[in-house]
């Protein structure tokens, strides 16, 4: 018996990172999944590898219509929806706050927050019909503390972490449950490359930001997607059936411990290793295209 059986699951942001680790762990539970991500060939990739259970459907969360349209297959195939995992997202637009593009705040929002809303607009008319269901919403460790993640970053995941917990107490007399995963450093590839970054130095990003972590956390250890799926496969399952409005914090305690200023001298210590200037120029490309897809 597996914690998900039978459960019918939306994941957005599923060929990737923690989408994807979770993709993988709740069809392991028993659950169907469908996911939806822009990155078709890994989506098909994974949903070909893990069997009928998994399903792959192109999915922009800035377009509502794609994200209705997922919800209206689960409901036409299966005939409900338990769960609506709303995690898809990027490292959006970084900098100084004068130097942020306006679209490229935009576009940060619209992928960040905005695809939240409207996942939980779409899929709530669909839990209350059933009498019940569990949303859940990847936000971070960014949006409880400050100095963590880049402006608008940390702006949208607490807006997130807010949103989860004023549409808890509005359905949770449907029985529907509404949380938020707030994750810390998960130490991946992806990263590298939503700075704008070549294969190969986002793949030494990755590295040097595992080593930086287990320095500073107190769980000696870089988080992985898996941990965070972990997280999630508790908040979906029935285990979780008494918590709703919680931002669930999965960061090996890296929120709570002291910002002590030998951080300061092992950040810089960090910077060097990156070569920073370089990552600034990469960044100030970065917003130039993401500012392009407004």
């Amino acid at each position: 018996m597996g914690r998900l059986d039978d459960k019918v699951v939306i994941i957005t942001g599923g060929a990737s990172g923690i989408g994807k680790a979770s993709v993988r762990l709740f069809i392991k539970e028993g659950a169907r999944v469908i996911f939806g991500d822009i990155q078709d060939e890994r989506g098909k990739a994974l949903a070909e590898e893990l069997g009928s259970n998994a399903i792959y459907l192109h999915m922009d969360v800035r377009i509502e219509s794609e994200i209705k349209a997922a919800i209206d297959f689960a409901v036409e195939k299966f005939g409900r929806l338990d769960v609506m995992f709303n995690n898809a997202g990027f490292g959006g637009a970084t900098g100084l706050i004068e130097e942020i593009p306006t679209d490229a705040f935009d576009v940060t929002m619209e992928v960040m927050f905005r695809s939240v809303f409207l996942g939980m607009k779409n899929a709530i008319p669909v839990m209350k019909k059933q009498g019940s269901g569990c949303i859940i919403s990847t936000a971070s460790v960014a949006g409880l503390r400050t100095g963590m993640a880049p402006h608008v970053y940390s702006a949208a995941k607490a807006a997130i972490i807010h949103l989860t917990r004023t549409v808890a107490v509005e359905v949770g007399e449907h029985n529907i449950r509404v949380n938020s995963i707030c994750p810390g450093g998960i130490a991946t590839p992806i990263f590298g490359k939503g700075l704008g970054l070549p294969q190969d130095r986002a793949e030494r990003l990755a590295v040097l930001t595992q080593l930086f972590l287990c320095d500073i956390q107190p769980i000696k250890r870089a988080g992985l997607p898996e941990d965070v799926a972990k997280a999630a496969l508790w908040l979906a399952s029935d285990d979780s059936f008494f918590v709703s409005g919680h931002a669930l914090v999965v960061d090996g305690g890296l929120i709570w411990r002291k910002i002590l200023d030998q951080d300061a001298e092992k950040l810089e210590e960090f910077a060097k290793k990156l070569d920073i200037e370089d990552i600034k120029e990469c960044l100030q490309q970065r917003n130039e295209e993401i500012a392009k897809m407004k």
